[in-house]
């Protein structure tokens, strides 16, 4: 099977090169005097959760093999890792967080039994507890394959037997969520037909489009992680002077504080975008600094315990109040919002939500008399060029991921119609670039975009993210008031 699966599906005792060397009294003394301690565990409440996901992706392959990954520790440099983070669809459906994990689901006639291949705990008749950098001197306490299996009401196996597993796996009847684990890719090699690999692919565009609809349990993770949020951007407002520079690293790292406090970490790479920094859609070197008189962009999502994100976006000025140009482009970019959000319902398509908050923009741009085109014209689609300003689509899923259902097929998504339960951002904006010589000079570094979490019910959206006003007033006196309450420390 190869290096590559032995790394990842074999339990190797991971040590370093600046390891001291051990003499043998030192190991005959590690190797005794220690007490075996059982962990009082029960059911997870949220396991039932799972186990409903579970029987809707077998439904959908009904004697097939499924291979599910949640991946393996990536080197951040030399001997050190990023902290690991689950699979999104394999901790979607399994709960799951540890690493190297793989799920199997394998046919029984009716349905599937499926079984979590796992690291046990470290073993102690070797000297893996304390010399590996997987022992549990070293990263604590792992649960033992019956402590997990109760907690996840799932069927647990040793990460050894893996490799025996995949051998079993009948060709052309086993579908592998592809791109997690090297190991377990080569372990079942790619079909060399472009008919067969879509197999593949059609598996990972299936568990997408079971995360569209959010069930109850979802939603409160998600308000969970969306109140969180609302407190740390409540952080960052309180810390923010309004008159005198201060970096948006510091900014950056109050809201961090809060989501590692309340939640498991940020959703995603926060954006702290100081004047013209605002104009860049994806800023997230973060090394500049505010300005009295400028705007400050903050694009932010604490991340839940559950993996599931919040992604929410404010733009407040600086110094208190907005000059009234920024307030003229902040209320085009919040009437091309409001536009999106009233006009979501089960049933519309998602391009037509899009349409809707764009047209809004380029009449916006009209007004400022730089859109080169009537409104009309530049909204066809050989022509948008509208979108010299805006570049983004007006949003996409949200849920354990912050571009949730990705993979999902463009029929069901993207030229799909919007269904209830469905969880989406709205999130237009409009960004005059520094050096852009078609707009006035006043307009070059002006970046506004506002963002919010809504939930499609019958009734239409419901914003999530309430928490945080929009209106420009609102915005205006939410600030005030956060710095007169004065800084925080989570708890």
């Amino acid at each position: 099977m190869g290096d590559e699966q032995t790394e990842s599906t074999t339990p190797q005792a991971r040590t370093e090169s600046h390891d001291p060397d051990f003499p043998e009294k030192f190991l005959q003394f590690m190797r005794s005097g220690w007490r075996d301690d059982a962990l009082s565990v029960t059911p997870r409440p949220e396991a039932p959760n799972y186990t409903k996901r579970r029987a809707a992706l077998s439904a959908a392959f009904a004697g097939e093999t499924l291979v599910i990954p949640t991946g393996t520790e990536k080197v951040r440099a030399n001997d050190t890792m990023y902290p690991f983070r689950p699979g999104s669809d394999f901790a979607y459906l399994t709960g799951e967080h540890d690493p190297d994990s793989v799920l199997m689901m394998r046919p029984n006639g009716g349905g599937h039994d499926a079984i979590l291949y796992t690291r046990p705990r470290s073993s102690r008749e070797t000297d893996e507890f304390f010399r590996s950098r997987d022992g549990e001197l070293w990263v604590g306490r792992r649960h033992t394959l019956a402590e997990k299996a109760t907690e996840l009401g799932l069927e647990v196996a040793p990460l050894t037997e893996l490799p025996t597993a995949l051998a079993d796996c009948a060709p052309g009847r086993t579908r592998v969520l592809r791109g997690h684990d090297r190991a377990v890719d080569a372990a079942i090699r790619p079909y060399d037909t472009e008919e067969a690999g879509s197999r593949d692919r059609e598996l990972a565009a299936t568990i997408a489009e079971l995360k569209l609809v959010k069930d109850e349990w979802e939603l409160a993770q998600l308000q969970d992680a969306i109140d969180a949020t609302v407190r740390g951007f409540e952080d960052v407002a309180r810390v923010l002077p309004a008159d005198r520079p201060v970096s948006e690293r510091l900014l950056e790292g109050v809201f961090g504080l809060r989501a590692r406090h309340d939640g498991n970490d940020i959703g995603y790479g926060s954006i702290v975008g100081a004047g013209p920094h605002a104009t860049i859609l994806h800023w997230v070197r973060n090394h500049g600094a505010t300005r009295p008189g400028e705007l400050l962009l903050m694009d932010m999502g604490v991340e839940n315990r559950h993996l599931y994100t919040a992604d929410v976006t404010r733009t407040v000025p600086v110094s208190g109040a907005f000059t009234p140009l920024q307030r003229r482009v902040y209320d085009i970019v919040y009437a091309s919002q409001q536009a999106g959000m009233e006009f979501i319902k089960p049933g519309v398509k998602f391009k037509d939500v899009h349409q809707t908050c764009m047209r809004v923009l380029a009449e916006g741009l009209a007004d400022l008399g730089i859109l080169p085109v009537s409104v009309d014209e530049a909204m066809e689609k050989e022509s948008t060029v509208y979108r010299r300003w805006t570049l983004h689509g007006f949003g996409h899923m949200l849920g354990i991921d912050v571009h949730d259902c990705a993979r999902a097929r463009t029929d069901r998504y993207r030229d799909g119609e919007l269904g209830e339960g469905y969880v989406l951002t709205v999130e237009p904006g409009l960004y005059f670039q520094p050096e852009d010589d078609l707009v006035p000079e006043e307009l070059r570094g002006i970046g506004i975009r506002i963002e919010d979490d809504v939930l499609v019910t019958p009734a239409g959206a419901v914003n999530l993210s309430a928490g945080l006003p929009r209106r420009a007033d609102e915005v205006e006196t939410w600030l005030a008031a956060q710095r007169e309450a004065g800084p925080r420390l989570p708890g």
